[in-house]
């Protein structure tokens, strides 16, 4: 015998802000005046502080860094939904969401610059720290959603992934653990179209990333990850739901890495100049801007005065940054052990002396 188990299945897509500045009225979501304004506002200071970092890793003075350039509509219009109680579950191109988070900027730097003492999350705000192996942190994140519905709390997980983590294994146990317990997690896919050099074409045959959420009996949604409104509308739809009871969501924001993955990449080896002007002419904050002037909510003097105090903000951190004691470090050799075998002494007395 042979029959239809499933008959059809469909995956919505999610703009609300077109590359003009246009909006569709029907699907905007409710925001004042003032929540546009500290929404552009949170961008403009991510970006900046962005750019400073890139120039501190040039200028040698912190290391390796991985930008979010054209990607900060997607950590802003989601993160800022988020409750301190709530869990974020961040990876390596994530400073913008920390940053929302009430993460010191200073310490988002002392991080990158090689002193895990910059992830220490600030108090009663649920941060871990950030994941550099790919998609190592989906299950961590589903387990911590996990726990808060075992123990009754009105706490939910949101983590943000890349597209290349969808072709991990830990992307597929997190989202069916998350679909057979009905966790309240939201899962994001900042699918900006490379796994380092990897197009997304070639990582999956599938249409899209959202539809896998189907497999695992949980909600999928896709939206343009460069309108900032479209990543509000169902980041908050998922949260809600969550909070409610109603189990995890999966969000595919379709964005572009403006950048290359990292100050040690050289992206143009494996992407055209006319690809970049193509998403360039999409740019999240651009976007916004358009809109906002439409609406005049942003003129030149609110524009200059947002970005003025942005860099006042982000220079200050870089002060406080160089101001941090260098790291004791012998402190490596602490957490391994109880007590210190033979060889890691012989390893650390040096250590110890040199401090």
């Amino acid at each position: 015998m042979v029959k239809k188990v499933i008959q059809k299945f469909k995956v919505e897509f999610l703009q609300v802000l077109n590359e003009k500045g246009n909006i569709d009225k029907n699907l905007m979501p409710k925001l004042t005046k003032e929540k546009i304004k500290q929404l552009y506002e949170s961008m403009i200071l991510v970006r900046t502080f962005d750019d400073k970092a890139f120039s501190l890793q040039r200028q040698g003075r912190i290391g390796t860094y991985l930008q979010v350039k054209g990607q900060e509509a997607i950590q802003v219009g989601a993160t800022i939904l988020l409750e301190d109680k709530d869990w974020l579950f961040p990876m390596y191109r994530n400073s913008a969401a920390l940053i929302i988070r009430k993460h010191p900027m200073e310490m988002i730097l002392q991080y990158w610059s090689g002193d895990e003492r910059g992830l220490k999350s600030p108090d009663n705000v649920n941060n871990f720290p950030i994941a550099i192996p790919v998609g190592s942190h989906i299950p961590h994140a589903v387990g911590a959603a996990w726990a808060a519905k075992l123990k009754g709390d009105k706490t939910i997980s949101l983590v943000f992934f890349g597209d290349g983590a969808t072709s991990k294994a830990d992307f597929h146990t997190g989202m069916n653990f998350a679909g057979v317990f009905q966790v309240p997690a939201v899962l994001i896919c900042e699918n900006n179209q490379y796994a380092i050099s990897v197009p997304r074409k070639i990582q999956t045959n599938s249409e899209t990333i959202a539809q896998k959420a189907i497999a695992y009996g949980i909600r999928g949604i896709q939206v343009d990850g460069n309108d900032i409104f479209a990543v509000y509308k169902a980041a908050k739809e998922a949260i809600d739901l969550a909070r409610k009871g109603k189990g995890p969501t999966l969000i595919e924001c379709l964005t572009y890495r403006i950048s290359d993955h990292s100050t040690s990449d050289d992206a143009s080896r494996y992407r055209s100049k006319k690809e970049v002007a193509f998403w360039m002419k999409r740019d999240p904050v651009e976007r916004l801007e358009r809109y906002m002037a439409r609406k005049k909510i942003l003129n030149p003097s609110y524009k200059e005065q947002v970005l003025k105090e942005a860099k006042e903000k982000v220079e200050n951190a870089v002060k406080l940054f160089e101001k941090i004691p260098e790291q004791d470090k012998s402190e490596i050799c602490n957490y391994t052990f109880a007590e210190l075998n033979q060889q890691l002494q012989e390893q650390c007395t040096p250590l110890k002396k040199n401090g």
